[in-house]
């Protein structure tokens, strides 16, 4: 952590080296010390630095970054390359690169907090963590994501055939990474474990995924009473695209879409929103301008500020202080009758 480079006037991650403030009013210099820790972490791992754009190339649509990708280029995501003219991928059709797990409950769900999960011991959530992502936060909490070259693919028989061993399954809860460049495989694993048992289908993502897709994953929440997460990480488009790499425009517009749809003829609610509140940057200001947004939708809609712990390349910044949380706190509940702070442990709360 060290005074931003540009003004001096505010703290900065020593990787962003600019201050919030820098960043959100677009100055140019701050947005390219952005690009270039995006650029260095995506060739750490043999990434693209950018979702690639190229003429004639071949389209994939499963997120929101639309990567159209010419021979021997990868998606952004990195599961998809064009290989002589034809879009193959590193996870085969119906299957899939993730690691699953059995998590008793109650577990530490970001919507731990109204999920009637959370009241069923001695039932268990079956875990499914996908690999890849289509964001590249630069203070990811699971940053072991993005070694998924020597992951051994799943088909949907396998991974049903799994779940359904466990007669005290009570949810299954896709996250990652995140579930977009995958979802495909997760949504006909959901309908196939949904044709023989009554498990609760889950979702946390960054919600920026096709629209149709996401559409039938939360129709799939909504109709076995399952909740879809979206973690909202960053309002403003600057700051968006320098904490994550890309913008994340369609994680609002889908999360208006699952609320329209499905939120007022759901209980417990099939829909909520978090945010990390990583120190000096997602403020109170994001977290105000987030929780209009979903007022202006419902203001029932669960909504969950996150305190954030050092990870991935912003170790140098300390856990959410105090002050901060506060802030963001009353300024969500001005907008929002139900609004939750989690990881109280990182302060010492509990």
């Amino acid at each position: 952590m060290e005074d931003c480079v540009l003004c001096g006037k505010k703290k900065a991650s020593a990787m962003l080296q600019a201050c919030v403030d820098c960043i959100r009013s677009g100055r140019e210099d701050a947005l390219d010390y952005a690009k270039a820790v995006h650029q260095q972490i995506r060739a750490r791992y043999g990434l693209p630095a950018e979702p690639p754009k190229s003429d004639g190339g071949i389209p994939c649509n499963l997120c929101s970054n639309e990567c159209v990708m010419a021979k021997g280029e990868l998606s952004y995501c990195g599961l998809k390359e064009n290989i002589n003219g034809k879009l193959t991928s590193l996870a085969p059709y119906d299957h899939a690169l993730l690691y699953a797990y059995i998590d008793p409950l109650p577990t530490n769900c970001c919507a731990a907090w109204f999920c009637p999960g959370s009241a069923h011991y001695g039932k268990v959530n079956i875990a499914v963590f996908f690999y890849s992502c289509n964001f590249d936060c630069i203070f990811c909490q699971n940053a072991s994501h993005k070694e998924f070259r020597m992951i051994k693919p799943v088909s949907v028989n396998e991974f049903v055939s799994r779940v359904k061993q466990h007669g005290n399954a009570y949810c299954v809860c896709y996250f990652g990474g995140s579930p977009e460049p995958q979802l495909p495989f997760a949504i006909r694993a959901s309908e196939a474990i949904l044709a023989d048992r009554n498990l609760r289908i889950c979702w946390e993502w960054n919600g920026c995924g096709n629209r149709n897709l996401v559409r039938r994953a939360a129709e799939l929440s909504f109709k076995s009473g399952g909740i879809v997460k979206f973690d909202l990480k960053a309002f403003d488009s600057n700051l968006s695209r320098a904490l994550s790499g890309i913008l994340n425009k369609r994680a609002y517009e889908n999360f208006e879409l699952i609320a329209a749809e499905f939120f007022e003829r759901s209980a417990p609610p099939v829909l909520t929103a978090t945010t990390l509140l990583v120190p000096f940057y997602v403020d109170e200001q994001e977290v105000e301008h987030i929780a209009s947004f979903i007022a202006d939708i419902n203001p029932a809609i669960p909504y969950s500020l996150l305190v954030f712990h050092p990870q991935f390349y912003m170790r140098d910044l300390p856990v959410t202080p105090r002050e901060q949380v506060y802030r963001c706190y009353e300024a969500a509940k001005r907008h929002l009758k139900n609004v939750n702070i989690g990881n109280k442990h990182l302060l010492g709360l509990i």
